[in-house]
């Protein structure tokens, strides 16, 4: 299937699933992300505010899982600027105040720009993923610019209430992989 294909068809999905499915899915999540293979030195994790109205998986459970379990863990969120194609990393604290975009994102509102070599680990949003590790996203690029721009060990880590699918038709040169994926049974990883 083309990536316009499974937009629709996951956006859909999704939009299916009950609060109360998605909440006992993102339960599954939580416990599957602290089953992640260990090993890995996280001072800096890029996370992402999660899109309610494309009933995204709860992000910030795992978000602040990893700030518990790794208590000098530095926390950022992206920051786009649609009309340059670009998206930074924003360290955020307590304090920070975030926004929702002309686009239905949330981001923080002002913060420290944290440079994408200094990143340890990535959550990247996805639609769908392939067995390959290549996701389908929002159709921006935006994630496969950033990660284009972070370290060879940066680690990437998508969260899907669904498996992957066997192979996304036409997944371009530009396109970044990722790491793992983590379902509510299982962690894939690429």
């Amino acid at each position: 299937m083309t990536k316009q294909e499974l937009r629709k068809q996951y956006k859909a999905k999704r939009l299916a699933l009950t609060e109360s499915e998605r909440m006992k899915l993102d339960d599954l999540l939580l416990i599957q992300l602290q089953r992640l293979p260990t090993g890995y030195s996280i001072e800096y994790l890029l996370s992402y505010w999660p899109l309610g109205h494309h009933a995204e998986p709860d992000s910030h459970l795992f978000t602040l899982y990893l700030q518990h379990a790794i208590p000098v863990l530095k926390t950022c969120y992206p920051k786009t600027n649609f009309f340059r194609g670009e998206m930074i990393a924003v360290l955020v604290n307590d304090e920070t105040s975030f926004k929702e975009n002309l686009f239905y994102i949330t981001e923080p509102v002002d913060g420290n720009e944290v440079l994408p070599n200094q990143i340890d680990m990535v959550f990247v949003p996805l639609l769908a993923i392939d067995n390959n590790g290549h996701r389908v996203g929002y159709g921006r690029g935006f994630y496969d610019r950033f990660l284009s721009q972070c370290r060879a060990d940066v680690v990437t880590v998508g969260f899907s209430y669904f498996d992957p699918i066997s192979l996304i038709d036409d997944k371009d040169q530009f396109d970044v992989p990722l790491n793992f994926c983590i379902t509510p049974q299982r962690i894939y990883e690429f």
